[in-house]
């Protein structure tokens, strides 16, 4: 990394030359800098909405970079340590749908994890390929599934050489890794892609100790949400290439669906975050983990929940262990992780990122404080005593093993019919059904639904779950193949 390169923003830059020249707007948005929607300045302020413009020669325009977006992207490739970078501003959705889109095409098989983000399956939709799952194996007592163990993706390959390429999780939502570097080997020697999902992985390009990243595995193509731990804007994010990708066809492959009008506060913020993690990161990632460690020892300490970390690493499904992440299994106190998320907010305005029906997870990152961990330890101590009951019996895994008989593009298009959810049985789903977060689909199109599955999604609404997916608003019906 060229530190001394990393200390220019090209884009805010260009952007704060800009706001100095005060240029007469006939061009879109049509607020016009702000004087059409009084508003919205009140609301966002008058330097936010001032540099909410569009594309234009001394901006550059993020379709086709020439200027100071493009040296933007070569900025955060170095920080990165990847051949090419693409500023995303569709959300880590549109990079890993670009990841996919780029390496497969209709009939190709793709080898994945089952509990993969909503976005790949979305991709799979799209382009028509075919997935080879590989389930998890799941900690029934944490209630979670595990990383992919190296001997099931060895099985895939040798069942299917003809897949185009290896989708990998790194990490996990819950801060599982699989064995990174081995099974992009594996893709390689076997002439395939390794994409890598590092939506909860940015932190790991800079912060010391932390599990290994995509580029440094040597993966051809990794999507990173910088928004999440990198400190960017919600919304954008980052497309990392190595050096064997045809860069010119992954960008026609982005502009496909990214908008033609984008954001330069996205854009702008994308520049300001990898500039502060370049010259920063190491810092400040090195606070965050010391941070989650204090927290699980304060979190422990209380009795009756297990805040987990490395003491989880086995070689195999959990080959390492992303220590930033903070999830706190509530089983012990009689409570799901939705329960105590919402006790959290609505009594002590404690926001958590999300509960699901055996834990809730804080996310730690390079804005939180000491002092907050210790209000949120707190704050839990204060709901054991108040409101647990006797351990029950939840669902063992927030991932059920689907029956797979149609593509996701097969199902999402064909023929349907609504039915009663519970009248569905022993049907094949034409759309997705999930909590969100995390948005791992529960079901997925061309998947058989079983009672196992209905029961399931019954409990995490009953529990309070955000589920989203189906038609059905209520999701009291889904839509299945005819």
């Amino acid at each position: 990394m060229n530190i001394e390169r990393q200390k220019l923003a090209p884009v805010y830059t260009a952007l704060e030359r800009f706001r100095k020249q005060r240029v007469v707007p006939f061009d879109v948005p049509g607020h016009k800098r702000g004087r059409g929607n009084p508003e919205l300045v009140t609301f966002l302020g008058e330097r936010c909405v001032g540099i909410d413009v569009n594309s234009m020669k001394p901006l550059d325009n993020l379709c086709h970079p020439v200027s100071v977006i493009k040296e933007a992207e070569e900025l955060a490739a170095d920080a990165f340590g990847a051949a090419h970078s693409f500023f995303m501003v569709n959300g880590t959705t549109s990079a890993v749908q670009a990841m996919v889109l780029s390496a497969c095409k209709r009939g190709d098989k793709i080898i994945m994890p089952r509990n993969v983000h909503k976005s790949a399956i979305n991709a799979l939709v799209l382009c028509g390929a075919v997935p080879v799952y590989i389930d998890p194996k799941v900690d029934k007592k944490l209630g979670i599934p595990l990383g992919m163990e190296l001997e099931d993706v060895k099985a895939a390959v040798k069942e299917n050489p003809d897949a185009v390429a290896i989708l990998i999780n790194n990490p996990s939502y819950y801060g599982i890794c699989s064995d990174l570097q081995s099974i992009v080997n594996l893709a390689h020697e076997n002439n395939m892609m390794a994409l890598v999902d590092e939506a909860h992985g940015t932190h790991l390009y800079f912060g010391p100790g932390l599990p290994l990243n995509a580029m440094s595995a040597g993966a051809d193509m990794a999507a990173i949400s910088m928004h999440k731990s990198g400190g960017s804007l919600t919304q954008s994010s980052l497309l990392l290439v190595g050096p064997n990708v045809n860069v010119g066809y992954v960008s026609r492959i982005i502009n496909l669906n990214q908008t033609t009008s984008a954001s330069y506060l996205l854009i702008a913020s994308l520049d300001l975050s990898r500039r502060n993690l370049a010259l920063r990161g190491a810092d400040s990632f090195a606070k965050v983990t010391e941070m989650a460690r204090y927290a699980r020892e304060e979190i422990n300490d209380i009795g009756g929940y297990y805040a987990y970390g490395s003491e989880l690493i086995n070689g195999s499904s959990i080959f390492n262990f992303d220590e930033t992440k903070l999830v706190v299994n509530t089983r012990a106190i009689g409570l799901t992780g939705i329960e105590v998320y919402d006790l959290l907010r609505d009594e002590y305005d404690i926001q958590m990122e999300f509960g699901d029906l055996s834990n809730v997870m804080a996310y730690i990152s390079i804005g939180d404080r000491i002092q907050d961990i210790e209000r949120l330890a707190g704050a839990l101590a204060d709901i054991r005593r108040l409101y647990q009951k006797p351990e029950g019996n939840f669902f063992c895994a927030e991932y059920v093993t689907p029956v797979v008989k149609a593509t996701p593009q097969e199902a999402f298009y064909a023929e349907k019919i609504s039915l009663p959810i519970h009248e569905t049985v022993g049907r094949i789903c034409a759309e997705s059904v999930m909590c969100y977060p995390p948005g791992i689909p529960i079901l997925a199109p061309g998947e058989v639904i079983t009672q196992d599955i209905l029961d399931y999604i019954d409990t995490a609404k009953e529990k309070g779950c955000s589920m989203q997916g189906p038609e059905s608003p209520d999701i009291s019906e889904l839509c299945v193949l005819k």
